[in-house]
């Protein structure tokens, strides 16, 4: 089976604590059964569309590099993003750890996205002075969105993966979870 769950910012995604973070939540404080593992990864900072499962072939399929499955994320960054920090965002090449991204899609929004507050609310000073970005990537490198950002010259504030395939963020406050349909599993595989 499946899972899908809006992760809210602030938990981790996994369920064993932190022995030097012990008031860290995890996926287990929001209430998902023990018995389903995280298939890929949101940091702590980031949130939106995670799914868990207890099915190691859906986990090994969704995770393989060669599929190049696609993510999407609503950016909210720090700054307006001209057109030379757009094209090096699509371009790919960028190096990040010894890694050469790949191209991408990348939009900027005329308008912030309708999301929940967050826990802890971005300052004042830089939300107003933030754009709102779609990013659509085939891979997932650890803080990958961040770090693209960041050598743009764009510093990423929130971020909120909304798309996974064509399975979309709908309908699930953060930390709701539900099982997933198989129509909906089949979403998860669609570019």
């Amino acid at each position: 089976m499946v899972i899908v769950v809006n992760k809210p910012y602030g938990v981790l995604s996994q369920f064993n604590k932190n022995p030097d973070y012990p008031d860290q939540k995890t996926l287990q404080d929001i209430g998902l059964p023990l018995e389903f593992q995280p298939v890929g990864r949101l940091d702590l900072d980031s949130e939106g569309l995670l799914l868990l499962s207890d099915e190691k072939e859906f986990e090994n399929a969704l995770l393989n590099p060669k599929r190049g499955h696609k993510r999407s994320y609503l950016v909210q960054v720090d700054g307006s993003p001209n057109q030379e920090a757009i094209k090096l965002l699509r371009g790919g090449g960028l190096e990040i750890r010894g890694h050469k991204t790949k191209k991408c899609r990348v939009r900027v929004l005329e308008n912030a996205p309708k999301l929940p507050e967050r826990v802890l609310a971005i300052d004042a000073v830089q939300a107003k002075r933030s754009s709102w970005m779609l990013m659509e990537l085939t891979e997932g490198k650890n803080r990958q969105v961040r770090k693209m950002t960041a050598k743009a010259g764009f510093p990423t504030l929130r971020l909120v993966r909304v798309k996974i395939g064509s399975l979309e963020l709908k309908g699930l406050a953060p930390a709701e979870w539900r099982m997933l349909s198989e129509e909906e599993r089949k979403l998860v595989f669609q570019k």
